[in-house]
């Protein structure tokens, strides 16, 4: 397979529309970061004090429908005390044990209402305990999903970083060998780089990634993938798609330029770009796309050499 190259040097600013948007490639490609890993161990947690506050609310029902109970044998007796005269009976032994029954009830009430209030109080305890617990875990939760973010995706730019690059592309080279479609990778490299954060700082050096990283992202469709591999570089992995059209998204990309501290800083860039073949492996393929690159700043420089400036007089 013949590799192709090229350097784009990027001068004026410019607005493209994005790139059409593959269907076949959108439903076979795995998004990067729309899918979260949750911990089991978590869940059943979770779960566990869930279930555990459906039981208190069964247990509070339970005790009011009781203290219900007790309150309506309450209200017969004193009904009772209240009128007498429906249980009049002359023997006095017989009204002795009336009363002290009716006192024993009215003892065992209280006994109970006290019972019921401590219930109630140690409800309310278990119940705010819980809620903490909720609360404490829906935050671990989110820290977890938050540091897992921050593992997979480069904080700067806000593309995958290298981890989840070399993941997507793994799964990607299976992709088109299992389907026997294309895929191509291209290797980005900022041009002069260094140049930049030595002449205007390192604050305008990461204004120039993230302006690159933005204006790729949204150059490139929505099945493809970009990915910042560390420093000044970047991946794009354009799945269903041949080496000969990424001139197309190369167009798109310039020219461009970024302000900063008032002062317009053109963005230039290299890329080498190559396509996937079958057996390869994913190191293999990176490196091919790596060698490409390199030579294609290597001819640069020396066409900068051969071929300087010309001077007006």
């Amino acid at each position: 397979m013949k590799l192709r190259h090229s350097r784009e040097l990027i001068i004026d600013p410019s607005t493209f529309g994005p790139a059409p948007v593959s269907s076949s490639a959108m439903s076979d490609s795995t998004p990067s970061l729309s899918s979260q890993v949750s911990d089991p161990a978590a869940e059943i947690g979770l779960a566990e004090l869930q279930e555990k506050l459906r039981k208190l609310e069964r247990r509070d029902w339970w005790l009011w429908s009781l203290a219900v109970v007790v309150m309506l044998l309450l209200t017969f007796a004193v009904f009772s005390m209240t009128f007498p005269g429906m249980f009049r009976v002359d023997d006095p032994f017989f009204q002795s044990s009336l009363e002290r029954a009716v006192r024993g009830l009215i003892g065992l009430v209280l006994i109970f209402n006290a019972y019921t209030i401590y219930q109630q109080v140690m409800v309310k305890r278990l119940r705010r305990q819980f809620s903490a617990k909720l609360d404490e875990m829906r935050v671990l939760q989110v820290r977890a999903e938050e540091f897992e973010r921050l593992a997979m995706v480069d904080p700067l730019t806000g593309l995958s970083n290298r981890r989840v690059a070399e993941g997507r592309l793994a799964a990607e080279a299976s992709r088109s060998q299992r389907y026997g479609k294309p895929l191509t990778v291209i290797s980005f490299d900022l041009d002069k780089f260094k140049q930049i954060n030595d002449t205007h700082g390192h604050l305008a050096g990461d204004q120039v990634l993230k302006k690159f990283a933005a204006r790729l992202s949204s150059a490139i469709r929505l099945s493809d993938f970009a990915a910042r591999m560390g420093g000044d570089e970047f991946l794009v992995l354009l799945p269903e798609c041949s080496t000969v059209q990424v001139g197309a998204l190369l167009a798109r990309l310039r020219p461009m330029e970024t302000e900063y501290g008032g002062q317009k800083i053109p963005i230039c860039f290299s890329a080498g770009w190559v396509g996937y073949e079958q057996g390869e492996t994913t190191e293999q393929f990176l490196e091919r796309a790596d060698r490409t690159l390199y030579a294609e700043k290597r001819a640069g420089k020396l066409g900068v050499m051969e071929h300087p400036a010309p001077v007006s007089t």
